[in-house]
């Protein structure tokens, strides 16, 4: 079995060094963390971190990373987490990573160093860096609302693409059968289930996906600003449009708006979420509710039973949707 000392050989620094890197990194010269990092992967060794926190003793603490703090329903996820938190008596440092990959390994990085017990990542990236990535795969992590690509751990998400049916055949029978989409980032799980779920339900009837009216790949205001300009720019325009996020589709109807259209008269225009402010704008927004509460809720239980080596045997948990029909849907224009 490997050990320290075969570390140091390989990367020619001290015991000191290595221990630094392995629990401070943030602290080591990058060049200096690259070699004992590679010595690391070579040697396979692994530090015992069960033994260190138990000399340390837990930090009680958990690290919650957010692509976007400016989206009203990661703040919904964030209450039911640290309501969950308190209950255990655990803190919660939030991190705001503004979708910064630099940044998102500096957070991910503290539960390396023994300043926080496990992570909860609100994105479908492995928030670790390649140089952390052989440590970081043994951290008590929990994905929510997507999925970590290319690594297993555990997740909790809603069922996307009943969510993405459902809307698409609320559309349907209002008459729809030209129905865009605004986006989000496309190469997340989240986009991917959406999408399979609107293509499955105009299957379903027989209506081909114009693939034209695809646009748009984020989760923001702007994202439906521009995405209605470019679907109203185009020569043939789809009548309902489906935003993947009720963040986009109040900017969506901001700019619909703009151009003089009448909402759902003109234009059907539905969301994803149901964030508190979806029922207050005009018009209010027909919306898929998720319970974002108790998503947040369960993701900190779930997470506190990893760090107490009593972790689910299931590696994934659905919540149900609930689809909320109100006013920016309406039946199709007949010219």
């Amino acid at each position: 079995m490997s050990n320290i000392k075969e570390v140091c050989r390989l990367s020619g620094v001290s015991t000191a060094t290595v221990n630094r890197t392995l629990r401070h990194p943030e602290l080591v010269k990058p060049q200096t963390r690259e070699k004992v990092m590679k010595a690391v992967k070579e040697t396979g060794y692994r530090p015992n971190w069960m033994a260190t926190r138990f000399k340390r003793g837990k930090s009680n603490t958990i690290v919650v990373v957010v692509p976007n703090l400016r989206n009203p329903f990661f703040m919904q996820i964030i209450e039911g987490i640290e309501h969950g938190a308190r209950q255990l008596g655990y803190n919660v440092l939030l991190g705001d990573s503004a979708g910064d990959p630099e940044i998102e390994h500096q957070y991910a990085a503290m539960a390396l160093n023994g300043r926080a017990d496990g992570l909860i990542q609100l994105n479908h990236t492995f928030p670790f860096s390649a140089e952390d990535e052989e440590l970081g795969i043994n951290v008590p992590m929990i994905s929510v609302c997507d999925r970590i690509t290319d690594h297993k751990f555990p997740f909790i998400e809603l069922d996307n693409f009943g969510a993405a049916r459902a809307m698409t055949q609320h559309l349907i029978e209002l008459g729809h059968t030209k129905i865009g989409i605004i986006s989000g980032q496309r190469t997340s799980q989240v986009y991917l289930d959406r999408f399979s779920g609107v293509i499955r339900a105009l299957s379903e009837e027989d209506i081909l996906f114009n693939k034209d009216w695809l646009v748009g790949e984020g989760y923001t205001y702007e994202t439906g600003v521009d995405g209605i300009k470019q679907l109203m720019e185009m020569d043939s325009q789809p009548t309902a449009i489906i935003c993947f996020s009720d963040h986009v589709t109040i900017g969506a109807i901001h700019s619909a708006k703009e151009l003089g259209l009448n909402i759902p008269d003109d234009i059907s225009i539905s969301g994803f979420d149901d964030i508190t402010v979806a029922q207050y704008i005009e018009p209010p927004i027909t919306t898929i509710r998720q319970p974002a509460f108790e998503i947040g809720n369960k993701a900190v239980n779930n997470l506190v039973n990893i760090i107490d080596h009593n972790p689910s045997p299931r590696l994934r948990d659905v919540f149900p949707y609930e689809l909320i029909i109100r006013k920016s849907t309406g039946k199709v224009k007949v010219n």
